[in-house]
């Protein structure tokens, strides 16, 4: 049997939009009706009975449990078929009857009224969905899957229900009878942020958590009153490949703390959005061929947050200490007296052995490798890198496409063997990624590799032959495309490179 299933329709996996947006409606003392008196009604009403909202139950005839519910909550309960006044002042209606024509009918008459309307597991007929509740008042999570998947709605709220303390709820409740008094002590912005971060972090929270109320009042009173100036902080972030699981959790918190995130152009929209959305965001550029900062400009405006007291975070692709010029930016922070840290990341040559599955590493083959750009193999001497290649050593080459005929050339020159392993991903560790296998030799066909417009990194040495190549292209197939004066000698000569 063959099942057709277009997920582009309803918008999820590819567009990632969500059909139903998540809010949060004010219910306090206002009505809400459930029509029904089985087991569905009494869901919906052990949901509600959550929240401070007025509950009226409408049903001739309610099962045993329903009824000893209404009556343990002091709920209205009208004890007659259902009419249509009986939504009037509603703001939000359930119909929960089990019955597929009288649920009809409800969510036809709320709609006719302009009230929203939720029928039980009849999702046509609804304006909105019943969230999977993590309750820890005034403070709520609401998981939701647009009914596509309530058990995984469950799941998600048991591990987000063992991740909140308690004390989150009581902690929650004290902010929101100081926040009047913060409000009007402390300026908005980095202070006052600083201060709940504090509050929700620091002493009040250990206090809360030990079930001390009045602990925590006492120390959220004397964070009020502590020194208001605030020290600037620089956390130079690696952003890893650009796949936004692939940030580190501590990167992830920095992000959020963030007053300022300073971004390369190869850091994607998608992890920069991780950060506060109140964060100023400004691009830096730092792509090769479209520098919209020099790297002065950039140590300069670092220091110059850093001064104003902002939490900044400097997110590089990869990792900042590998071909990220940190070091620059390193020594102005430390020059200016900012303080700062390092937060490593993903760099594209794990990501790339990661796409192949080949060790970079491998007992008996070779026990060291090298990361370098091979832009300084121009000189009349092979850099040191080049003769640790030659010795055995893995070597990852990073924005490898411009550089491939060069690379390779000298590689065999100097007497690498043409049949050493190549593995190339362009946009390594992203779900778009390319990959291309081959030889030494076959390398050179990446230079005239115009369709390649993605940052390329490239692995070379006999431990990539432990690769798994059955997703990748080979990169032999381009080789007759490629100059022969682009071609190392040896090869032009007529040397065969292993398949």
């Amino acid at each position: 049997m063959h099942h057709q299933f277009n997920l582009g329709q309803a918008g999820h996996p590819r567009s990632g939009r969500l059909n139903a947006f998540p809010v949060f409606m004010r219910v306090e003392g206002r009505l809400v009706v459930i029509v029904g008196g089985g087991e569905e009604a009494l869901a919906k009403a052990r949901l509600l009975a959550q929240s401070s909202a007025a509950l009226r139950i409408v049903a001739a005839e309610t099962e045993p449990a329903l009824a000893a519910f209404v009556a343990d909550h002091g709920l209205e309960h009208v004890a007659a078929g259902y009419a249509p006044d009986h939504l009037v002042g509603a703001v939000m209606v359930f119909a929960a009857s089990g019955e597929a024509t009288l649920d009809a009918r409800v969510s036809a008459d709320a709609r006719r009224l302009g009230i929203a309307v939720n029928a039980v597991d009849r999702p046509e007929l609804c304006d909105f969905f019943t969230p999977a509740l993590v309750n820890r008042a005034p403070v709520a999570v609401a998981i939701g899957t647009e009914g596509a998947g309530p058990v995984l709605a469950q799941m998600i709220r048991a591990r987000i229900d063992r991740m909140l303390s308690p004390s989150l709820g009581p902690l929650a409740a004290l902010a929101a009878s100081m926040r009047e008094t913060a409000e009007r002590l402390l300026p908005w912005g980095n202070r006052r942020r600083r201060f709940w971060a504090e509050f929700f972090a620091g002493a009040p929270a250990r206090a809360a958590a030990a079930g001390d109320m009045a602990g925590a009042r006492d120390a959220a009173i004397g964070l009020l009153g502590a020194d208001a100036s605030a020290a600037g902080h620089v956390a130079l972030v690696g952003a890893g490949p650009g796949a936004e699981d692939l940030l580190t959790l501590r990167a992830q918190r920095l992000l959020m703390e963030a007053d300022v995130i300073l971004y390369d152009a190869l850091v994607p929209e998608a992890v920069v959005a991780m950060g506060r959305r109140d964060a100023e965001r400004l691009s830096v550029g730092k792509r090769k061929g479209c520098h919209s900062k020099t790297q002065g400009e950039i140590n300069a405006l670092l220091v110059s947050l850093g001064r104003e007291g902002k939490r900044v975070v400097r997110l590089k692709s990869g990792d900042p200490l590998v071909f990220g010029r940190a070091g620059e930016e390193m020594a102005a922070l430390r020059e200016a007296g900012i303080a700062y840290e390092v937060v490593p990341g993903v760099t594209a040559a794990f990501a790339a052995a990661a796409d192949f599955e080949l060790p970079l590493t491998l007992r008996g083959v070779t026990s060291s490798m090298v990361f370098t750009t091979g832009h300084d193999l121009k000189g009349g001497s092979l850099p040191d890198w080049a003769k640790l290649a030659i010795s055995g050593a893995t070597v990852a080459v990073y924005m490898g496409r411009s550089v491939a005929a060069d690379v390779a050339g000298r590689l065999i020159a100097a007497g690498l063997s043409p049949d050493t392993a190549v593995a190339v991903a362009e946009n390594a560790g992203l779900p778009h990624c390319r990959r291309f296998h081959g030889t030494l030799a076959d390398l050179p066909s990446l230079e005239g590799r115009t369709d390649l417009t993605g940052p390329v990194m490239t692995v070379i040495g006999d431990a990539v032959a432990g690769g798994r190549f059955e997703r990748s292209e080979p990169l032999a197939a381009r080789r007759g495309n490629v100059p022969a004066s682009l071609l190392p000698e040896a090869v032009r000569a007529g040397a065969e490179p292993r398949a």
